[in-house]
């Protein structure tokens, strides 16, 4: 069993009609640990020996946050910033998180098909992603493809609840085990496929 560690930056989540139902659907376990980062850190003076405890005892690290122009919102920039220090998290004598996995569960405004090569924004979301995925990388962690929700702006609430569903999911098969990598590829765009063929368990 996988211990796991939800790092949530919604900036203005109480306007949030997705990101405040997934964080509802977060399942109570002993293995998960959920931390709302703006909630704890509301003037952005975040506890970074805190937050390296927080790492160090788990093993599963997940940014959960809407895409603000094509990268995370300022509190996790934050976040990088001042918690994965040389010398701890990276450099030869930083080996704090390696072989820890991190994951990026995102929401985007625009739907799915924006995000590619013929698409309205280009590039697809996992492309985007390049500098979290090569921090990780650098930090001798684990990328996982990223889960998401796309087309926000025009979920009706069935969808939401879905989504919500499925987030949950996601959830207990990392503590579980069933999300590794692996299962869909280091490459894959998203673990979408994955998570969404999983048998569904009673609405949260």
């Amino acid at each position: 069993m996988a211990r796991v560690l939800v790092l949530f930056a919604h900036p203005a989540l109480e306007k949030s009609r997705v990101h405040s139902r997934l964080v509802e659907a977060v399942p109570e376990h002993p293995a998960l640990t959920f931390h709302d980062l703006y909630e704890l850190y509301p003037r952005l003076d975040i506890d970074v020996r805190r937050q390296q405890e927080l790492l160090v005892a788990h093993d599963v690290v997940v940014f959960q946050f809407p895409f603000y122009w094509y990268s995370t919102p300022p509190m996790l920039k934050q976040w990088q910033d001042l918690v994965l220090e040389h010398g701890w998290a990276y450099g030869s004598e930083g080996t704090a998180l390696r072989d820890k996995a991190l994951l990026c569960a995102i929401s985007t405004g625009g739907r799915a098909q924006t995000y590619g090569p013929g698409g309205y924004n280009r590039f697809s979301v996992r492309q985007l992603l390049a500098p979290i995925e090569q921090t990780a990388r650098l930090c001798g962690m684990r990328f996982l493809p990223p889960w998401l929700v796309s087309g926000t702006h025009r979920m009706g609430l069935s969808e939401i609840d879905g989504a919500a569903r499925r987030y949950r999911q996601l959830l207990l098969g990392l503590i579980d085990g069933r999300a590794e990598a692996d299962a869909v590829g280091e490459d894959a765009e998203s673990l979408n496929p994955l998570s969404d063929a999983w048998p569904a368990e009673a609405p949260a």
